[in-house]
């Protein structure tokens, strides 16, 4: 993804800057990165992900919390181009890869996971949604007795398997679209997934499943960077201006308002027997 722009002679924003269709603001250069691709800002994710990245692919992306997100630290960081990677989520998170600035999918920030890389301060609480589909009765008591499918790599994975501990074989997927497929299909009962994620799919047109639950988590997405980044220090510091002065807040509004159709405080809580 390519997002044009130009500056006057004096290094501020000219009127026609552009980074897909994300409005920006702040100081332009404000901040200084040794960027993996001169004059633009690598950015890795894992592609769909409406809301968050709109677009399916890495060169249709305009806009989205996310990527406008990503605009707004190239744009505060004197870059004037967002450059999108598209990887599957278990290789963003692996650590085994150095070739972006910053990961931003969705990323939980973990212990594990900050064993092979490094994370900036979290920029949104997460929790886990339960999906099913529509007329069918899964609550928090039955759920261990379901076939349950999750994400491939994810702490929705874990915690299935380490909390819910289902009676019956849990299924893995390498992506969203796949997974919500399959519960459509009947191959599966309930999905368990971010729940920032799963809001998206009960609004799409002839959907037919419903978000009935979620599960606290106690942790946050965190923009992932390659271990030891030179650039952790100064990210950090955009993302926390970002959070500070309302940016973050105004593109949850905009893009994940949109897309989830629905407040997420609303959904109910489900709890875990850890007896069980």
């Amino acid at each position: 993804m390519v997002a044009t722009s130009a500056c006057d002679q004096n290094g501020s924003k000219s009127s026609n800057a552009h980074y897909g269709d994300c409005p920006v603001s702040g100081q332009y250069g404000e901040f200084h990165l040794t960027p993996e691709t001169a004059g633009a800002l690598t950015v890795k994710t894992t592609l769909p992900a409406p809301g968050w990245w709109n677009g399916d692919t890495a060169d249709t992306v305009k806009s989205g919390y996310e990527y406008c997100m990503a605009a707004n630290i190239a744009y505060r960081s004197g870059l004037d181009r967002v450059k999108v990677l598209n990887a599957p989520f278990p290789q963003v998170v692996s650590g085994r890869t150095s070739d972006f600035d910053l990961a931003l999918a969705q990323i939980t920030i973990t212990p594990e996971r900050s064993k092979v890389a490094d994370f900036s301060p979290p920029y949104l609480s997460s929790t886990l949604g339960v999906l099913i589909r529509d007329g069918e009765k899964i609550d928090q008591n039955n759920i261990r007795d379901v076939r349950i499918g999750v994400a491939e790599g994810t702490t929705g994975e874990e915690f299935v398997k380490d909390r819910i501990k289902p009676t019956r074989p849990v299924t893995a997927f390498a992506n969203d679209p796949e997974m919500i497929t399959a519960l459509e299909d009947g191959r599966i009962d309930a999905v368990v997934h971010d729940t920032t994620i799963l809001l998206a799919y009960p609004q799409k047109q002839e959907s037919r499943v419903s978000l009935v639950g979620q599960y606290r988590t106690d942790q946050g997405y965190g923009a992932l960077y390659p271990k030891g980044s030179p650039d952790r220090d100064e990210l950090d510091r955009i993302i926390r201006q970002l959070i500070d002065d309302g940016t973050l807040a105004k593109l949850s509004a905009v893009y994940l308002g949109a897309a989830f159709g629905r407040d997420p405080a609303k959904i109910p809580y489900f709890t875990v027997d850890d007896n069980s």
